[in-house]
């Protein structure tokens, strides 16, 4: 080791309290870096186990194949495992005491299957032979006393129904659909092509999540073989390095095999970084690559800031150097050593430090994730891949970080070092000050300003680390806020906001099944709501322009535009809780015939691949909306009571759904509807109630005993979606909250380090008769205009990032620009609160000291 090296490791022991501050900024930024990579890597594990757990583990599903096409599917490059499920059918059960689950749902698999699927024993084993049954738990709650051993008798069948709509698939209906009801709420479907087949009863396995809530019969699995000649199965192909030519693969392989419906296990493939869509991979990429980049960027800015102001305190150690003969190089290079030691004690620090406070949050994590039903939690999952990132990052970081900083020691002369040239600029240009600002704020406020002014280098440093903290703040909140505004849009058309639905063409009977609802324990939430269905008849100018661009729009003679509208009325009390909710003025309905219009939809345009957010029509308060009822039999139309349009809102109560493209969704009060109600021509009106519960499946129950409607149990789909927006927003919250941390930590460590090099400016300021009032007040303004000049650049900087952030959501969604005031203003304020207490906490470091103390002060 040569003697500048040496020297070099001499100085950082002296010099403890500055070492370790540059150690601390280190750790803390290979923290944050294996943190992010932590979180990315097990976020992404939790949600490809929840995927496997909802629907299996496998990624392309060939419906309907025969033996023969089982055989090349085997054989193809992609496969890796294949499984199998055959739909034997439904049989009817004298036991079965379920109104909505009157069917005992019999399915085969093979091998794979039980795996690929994790089908969970309770009790017994696997079946073996086609022969041989195990039940699911769901059927504990009937009548059934089947037991391991018994043997059972099930006549298995195909659902069938007479009904229109099932015209064009023979009358046949599948596991997707629901029990067919007529509209007294009698089964309106039976059991064709019945087959008597003997099981044996050899287990019973856990409810899995794949078997839906709403389907009509409880699940039994048999055992295929897929060398045995059977009906027609469906397979489920796992491949082990998918990629997106996944998808061309499987296009070209059924095309090849004659296989006309194949379906993908999207929620899987998407947690896996696969995407049919290009648009949303470039999104995601391009949100990725700016996001990380201001990542690295405030990771340099933080230990920058320690290097530089390491080189500014060793200004004189370097100096010296230079003095008994040290070239440039050997300055450069000591800077650069510096770095390898603080690097080399830091980043495994720093690792191990971000996977510990991960592992905690986890810990802290999983028992909210438990409580809103997600199954599966998060665990710390730890790859080489991201220890390896951590470390090259961290090394280029660091490398970067003390590039400029070693530039600048190997300039640094003897004299230089001396008369401290480098840090402390005396011409009178560079600290004049306006006159206004004593005028205005005092001689304490020139003083504070013209000693910034002085040192301007660690002034720059300063505002840098505000800068890139506001930076790094803002723009990972749009971030998060980014995703998780782009997840809502997918999910808009699909999302459930209830538990149950029921449909009824007799108002007064939806009402007295409201009624009869409201008192029971389990319901927490239920409205009911009447519908129509009119027209409107619209200039060009009140047209949604992406309806005009698209010429998808129904244009009359007379140059006016028609829209589809749906007139909802909600019942009293869930009413006034929309209102409340969507911030609707109270008076909104004071006059006859108000109407509140939804004026805000999301739909996907399947053109341009893209989710699009936009105005569903162009309209204002106080606008007239004429409404018109045709009779699609004879093409005859009829005028309808005018609506005046009181509210605007892009909120929707719970049961409604976005309006698609030239539609729009209106709701009024229930003496409005009826006004419009008299004066139609045509029974247009649906009656619908929704309910939310606690217990769906004791709620449901409860129903069917009350009324024999049709009832709709989408519990599953409802919770799935809360389930995810609930994961994204801890997500958001956690990684906003350390982003926090870490520019709180710069801010702190940057200021109190050069309070902490301005003993002697201090010392001397006393000794010329300075009062601590005097004093404390000059840095509150140093404070000030620190806070002031770190804002003026950090926030349109920030903007700029949050508008690129933004331009890469628009690859896959379409929505406007919008400025977060709310984060801005509580950046605004905790800027100069932090600025005030960091300058509060160095300052009790230096209040006790004498003015002698002071101006001998020498580092340590």
């Amino acid at each position: 080791m040569n003697i500048v090296n040496k020297l070099t490791i001499r100085h950082l022991k002296q010099n403890k309290k500055r070492t370790l501050v540059t150690i601390l900024g280190t750790i803390i930024s290979a923290a944050m870096i294996m943190a992010v990579a932590t979180i990315g890597v097990s976020y992404t594990d939790l949600l490809k186990k929840q995927a496997i757990e909802n629907n299996g583990n496998w990624h392309v599903c060939y419906k309907d194949i025969t033996t023969d096409q089982i055989d090349s599917l085997l054989q193809d490059e992609q496969t890796a495992s294949l499984s199998l499920i055959e739909d034997r059918g439904y049989a009817e059960l004298d036991d079965l005491m379920s109104s909505y689950k009157p069917y005992i749902w019999v399915r085969g698999m093979n091998d794979e299957a039980f795996t690929q699927f994790d089908v969970q024993l309770l009790e017994g084993r696997l079946p073996e032979a086609e022969n041989e049954l195990i039940v699911s738990s769901s059927l504990e709650d009937e009548e059934v006393t089947w037991s391991i051993g018994d043997e059972v008798t099930l006549a298995t069948g195909k659902r069938f129904t007479e009904e229109e709509w099932a015209e064009p698939q023979d009358g046949l209906l599948t596991s997707e659909n629901s029990l067919e009801r007529n509209e007294e709420g009698d089964l309106n479907e039976t059991l064709i092509d019945i087959n008597e087949t003997s099981y044996t009863i050899v287990g019973f396995f856990e409810q899995p999540n794949w078997e839906w809530g709403w389907t009509p019969g409880y699940m039994v699995l048999s055992h295929i073989d897929e060398s045995d000649e059977h009906y027609p199965v469906d397979s489920f192909v796992y491949v082990d390095k998918p990629d997106r030519s996944i998808y061309d693969h499987a296009d070209e392989l059924s095309d090849m095999l004659g296989i006309t419906n194949v379906q993908y296990n999207s929620e899987l493939l998407r947690h896996s970084g696969i995407t049919a869509s290009d648009s949303i991979d470039r999104t995601m990429n391009g949100m990725l690559g700016v996001i990380i980049v201001v990542i690295i960027a405030g990771s340099v800015a933080l230990i920058f800031n320690a290097f530089a102001i390491s080189v500014s305190e060793r200004s004189r150690y370097l100096g010296m150097l230079s003095s008994v003969g040290a070239t440039k190089r050997q300055k450069r290079n000591s800077v650069f050593f510096e770095g390898a030691i603080i690097g080399v004690i830091s980043v495994p620090i720093g690792i191990v430090a971000g996977i510990v406070g991960i592992g905690i949050t986890f810990l802290a994590i999983n028992p909210m994730l438990d409580s809103i039903g997600l199954d599966q939690q998060l665990s710390l999952t730890v790859t080489p891949f991201s220890i390896l990132i951590t470390i090259l990052l961290s090394a280029l970081t660091i490398f970067i970080s003390t590039w400029f900083p070693a530039l600048r020691a190997s300039r640094i002369t003897a004299m230089d070092a001396i008369r401290q040239t480098h840090d402390i600029k005396l011409k009178t240009k560079s600290i004049r000050t306006s006159k206004f600002v004593r005028r205005l704020f005092g001689i304490e406020a020139e003083l504070g300003l013209k000693n910034l002014k002085r040192n301007k280098k660690r002034y720059h440093v300063t505002v840098l680390s505000l800068i890139v903290s506001i930076v790094l703040f803002l723009s990972v909140s749009f971030f998060t806020d980014s995703l998780k505004q782009s997840y809502q849009i997918a999910e808009s058309g699909d999302a459930v906001s209830y538990d149950l639905e029921i449909y009824s063409d007799d108002a007064d009977s939806v009402s007295e099944l409201r009624e009869s609802m409201e008192d029971s324990a389990e319901v927490t939430d239920v409205l009911t709501q009447r519908e129509m269905n009119v027209s409107l008849y619209l200039d060009e100018s009140e047209v949604a322009p992406e309806l005009l661009e698209s010429g998808g729009y129904d244009r009359m003679d007379d140059g006016q535009y028609r829209y589809y509208a749906k007139i909802t009325s909600i019942d009293k009390d869930s009413l006034d809780e929309y209102v409340d909710s969507a911030q609707i003025p109270d008076n909104w309905d004071d006059e006859s015939m108000s109407a509140i219009v939804l004026d805000t939809i999301t739909y996907e345009d399947f053109e341009q691949s893209k989710y699009v957010r936009t105005k569903s029509i162009i309209t204002n308060i106080n606008d007239s909306l004429n409404i018109v009822e045709t009779n699609w039999d004879t093409e005859e139309t009829k005028e309808l009571p005018t609506l005046t349009v009181t509210a605007l809102t892009d909120k929707t109560p719970m049961g409604s759904y976005n309006a698609y493209l030239g539609s729009v969704n209106i709701f009024v009060s229930n003496e409005t509807f009826e006004a419009i109600l008299n004066e139609s021509d045509l029974e247009a009106e649906d009656n619908l109630m929704y309910v939310k519960s606690d217990d769906p499946m004791a709620t449901e129950q409860t129903l069917s005993e009350l009324s024999n409607r049709s009832i709709n149990n989408l519990y599953d789909q409802r919770t799935q979606g809360e389930q995810m927006i609930a994961v994204i927003s801890v997500f958001t919250y956690g990684f906003v909250t350390l982003i926090t941390l870490i520019s709180l930590a710069n801010i702190l460590n940057t200021i109190s380090t050069g309070v902490a090099l301005r003993k002697r400016e201090f010392a001397m300021l006393r000794s010329v008769g300075l009062t601590n009032k005097s004093f404390k007040k000059m840095m509150m303004f140093e404070s000030a205009f620190y806070g002031v000049k770190a804002l003026l650049y950090g926030l349109p900087l920030s903007i700029l990032v949050m508008y690129m952030i933004y331009r890469q959501t628009q690859y896959a969604f379409s929505y406007s620009f919008t400025i977060p005031w709310l984060h801005i203003l509580g950046v605004i304020i905790g800027v100069f609160v932090i600025v005030g207490l960091a300058m509060l906490y160095s300052l009790t470091k230096t209040k006790n000291e004498t003015i002698i103390e002071g101006l001998i002060q020498e580092n340590q």
